[in-house]
């Protein structure tokens, strides 16, 4: 079971742990983060000995169930509490600092330098400063290498540790942290660390243009999603049904949305798409679960284009209760939309559940969204377009047995394509200090990981037509 601690526990150094992968993330347990959550499972079933480190504690009301399962204990940098608690971290790290400075003074004071000069910002102040303490954890953990699970802050505090210690370091580029970081820092960051992770093939072509001469180091490692728990119920046939016979009364479409309640997700696009379908006479209900800063205006617009009586804001929702509620769906929709700020989706873990579930999905074409929802395996319309995403929705509610074929077929290549397994196996040989390894005779894992500027495969083409 997963403990926690803290940066001023006592540790011995080197029992049990010599040789391990410190992996920083910036909360951690997040309930909407469990793609961060699945990777550490996954890294961690392949064998690969993880210590965990968080700059927070996200301290959220619900917590994943398989949080349970990780291994490791949590060490968090920032640890929260009352002003003596701040007190005493403010005096370890102090501490730690006129340690690393003490014994590598040059190399310390060309860090100070380099701030100095080019990133004169009190977040890479709190950063260089986490660093410090950081970095003297990982030594008395036995580390050989630090991982960051993003690459904005958590990516800052493991370069500064590489920085002022040598120690080896990667990390992962998702969406926010990728578009809205600054491109000559993350340029920087690609140059001094050994690998890099992204989450889709937009994602990786992005990052491998700002890095210029060091692309090579930019990989694509799909997440994967645990495609036993996301999985079609048990069915007695697989026969699809029949569509409704004319003049039969028309059956409610039901329509699911997990995510963040937050701009990108689009969740205007999809009310204005169900108040058009509302307006043509189209029967069709929406079960939205996640929770975010935007719930309140969001149930205002709800109310405003007469919805009520359609939509159902469910909340946060643990994995368990997530997975119970896609088979209860006819369609999942992912309505992203990218922001003026560049913010976007890469590839949302829930649009991949959906599709592990068997469901018929209809997606917008954002980031690596295309990537996953391949030809004859979903719908794609293009962003922010309510029009669009309103006769993909009603094609499929005139038309269960193209759901049907679009779920098992959605089924079929996300189990193949992006199995949670699969997906860190492929990944794990990097943390053990390879390049990589011959996956030829592991199918599933190949499949996970490449090199975007080498293999990265051509986009799937356009998406199966829907009649306006």
């Amino acid at each position: 079971m997963i403990g926690t601690t803290t940066t001023t526990t006592t540790t011995t150094s080197g029992r049990g742990s010599a040789g391990t992968v410190g992996y920083l993330t910036k909360r951690f347990p997040r309930l909407s983060e469990t793609f961060i959550l699945d990777e550490i499972l996954g890294l961690e079933a392949a064998g690969v000995p993880l210590r965990l480190y968080a700059i927070a504690d996200p301290a959220e009301r619900i917590v994943q169930p398989d949080v349970a399962k990780v291994k490791s204990p949590v060490v968090y940098l920032r640890p929260g509490g009352g002003w003596r608690r701040s007190a005493s971290e403010a005096l370890a790290t102090v501490a730690a600092h006129a340690r690393l400075l003490r014994r590598a003074p040059k190399r310390y004071l060309g860090v100070v330098a380099h701030i100095t000069r080019e990133r004169r910002h009190m977040a890479t102040v709190r950063n260089f400063a986490q660093a410090g303490r950081l970095a003297l954890r990982l030594e008395a953990d036995g580390a050989r290498h630090v991982h960051a699970a993003f690459a904005h802050a958590p990516a800052s505090v493991a370069h500064f540790v590489h920085l002022l210690t040598g120690l080896p370091f990667s990390f992962s580029a998702h969406a926010k942290d990728l578009y809205t970081s600054p491109p000559d820092l993350l340029a920087r960051k690609v140059a001094d660390a050994g690998f890099v992770l992204t989450c889709s093939g937009s994602a990786a072509s992005a990052l491998a243009a700002i890095a210029g001469p060091d692309a090579a180091k930019v990989l694509l490692a799909y997440h994967g999603v645990d495609t036993q728990r996301f999985a079609p119920p048990d069915c007695p046939s697989d026969v699809p049904p029949e569509p409704a016979k004319a003049g039969s009364p028309p059956v409610a479409l039901r329509v699911l949305a997990v995510g963040r309640l937050v701009a990108k997700k689009g969740y205007p696009v999809l009310f204005e798409a169900l108040a058009g379908l509302v307006r043509q006479g189209e029967p069709v209900s929406l079960t939205v679960i996640g929770e975010g800063t935007d719930r309140p205006e969001l149930e205002a617009m709800v109310e405003r284009l007469g919805l009520s009586a359609s939509v159902r804001f469910l909340g946060a929702r643990s994995h368990q209760e997530v997975a119970a509620a896609y088979p209860e769906a006819d369609v999942f929709v992912q309505a992203s939309v990218v922001l003026g700020n560049g913010d976007r989706d890469g590839v949302p873990n829930s649009l991949l559940e959906a599709m592990a579930s068997g469901l018929a999905v209809v997606a917008s074409e954002v980031a690596g969204i295309p990537e996953v929802v391949a030809p004859g395996c979903g719908v794609l319309v293009p962003p922010g377009d309510s029009r669009a995403l309103a006769a993909a929705l009603g094609l499929l509610t005139r038309d269960p047995a193209l759901r049907a074929r679009l779920g098992r077929a959605a089924r079929d290549h996300v189990a193949a394509r992006f199995d949670r397994a699969a997906c860190a196996r492929a990944i794990a040989p990097l943390f053990f200090g390879g390049a990589g390894r011959d996956l030829a005779g592991d199918g599933r894992a190949a499949e996970c990981l490449v090199r975007p500027l080498e293999t990265l495969r051509a986009p799937h083409g356009p998406a199966p037509a829907v009649p306006a």
